[in-house]
């Protein structure tokens, strides 16, 4: 399966996820492009040294549909089967989710529904909560709201800053991706609903 990885900034879970392709923990799967909406993102540099293809695709001075059919052109020109968006800051609007329907997979730093959208980290130490974490899931029109594939739980601590739960969380982002990602190349889960469940063997 063709995978295309969406980002913005240093791609740190686009690393993790290349690096279980590469490794053998994603059978099946191959990373065909990197693309950002940001020229001087420090991931691409990261894609190129693994010989992965990248692009850039700007967004000044162009709508929002415009930006996105560019790089929907992009995916489509390298087979892309499914998009993972690795800290790719911007929503995806109707128009992509619905080229990709099913076939776009977003991983948020909070055990969604609690705390969607941004500064979570940030939200979960305000909140009080005892345990935040991560989530991998599918993409829809919803913010942050699609079916969930996968969640890690990290506890939060008394002493806990949202810069030091958030790279707590960070590290487990980095291993909940790719298991998700191979489950979804394998094939052998359905979506109920809003539920991903996995098929038994």
């Amino acid at each position: 399966m063709n995978v295309g990885i969406l980002i913005s900034g240093r791609g740190s879970n686009m690393v993790a996820l290349a690096d279980a392709v590469r490794g053998g923990r994603v059978p099946g799967a191959r990373v065909a492009l990197v693309l950002s909406d940001k020229a001087g993102a420090a991931g691409l540099e990261s894609a190129r040294e693994r010989g992965i293809e990248t692009a850039v695709v700007g967004r000044r001075g162009r709508t929002r549909e415009e930006h996105e059919l560019e790089i929907i052109e992009r995916l489509r020109a390298r087979d892309v089967e499914l998009v993972c968006l690795a800290g790719y800051m911007r929503l995806l609007s109707p128009c992509f989710v619905g080229q990709f329907r099913g076939r776009v997979l977003n991983i948020h730093p909070s055990l969604l529904p609690a705390f969607p959208g941004l500064d979570a980290q940030r939200q979960a130490v305000e909140h009080g909560v005892k345990y935040s974490g991560c989530t991998v899931h599918f993409v829809d029109e919803t913010l942050d709201g699609g079916p969930i594939v996968t969640q890690r739980v990290v506890p939060v601590l008394d002493s806990d800053t949202p810069d030091a739960l958030a790279a707590r969380i960070l590290l487990e982002e980095h291993v909940a991706y790719p298991e998700a990602l191979a489950l979804v190349c394998s094939g052998r889960y359905e979506v109920s609903g809003r539920r991903v469940l996995k098929k038994k063997d």
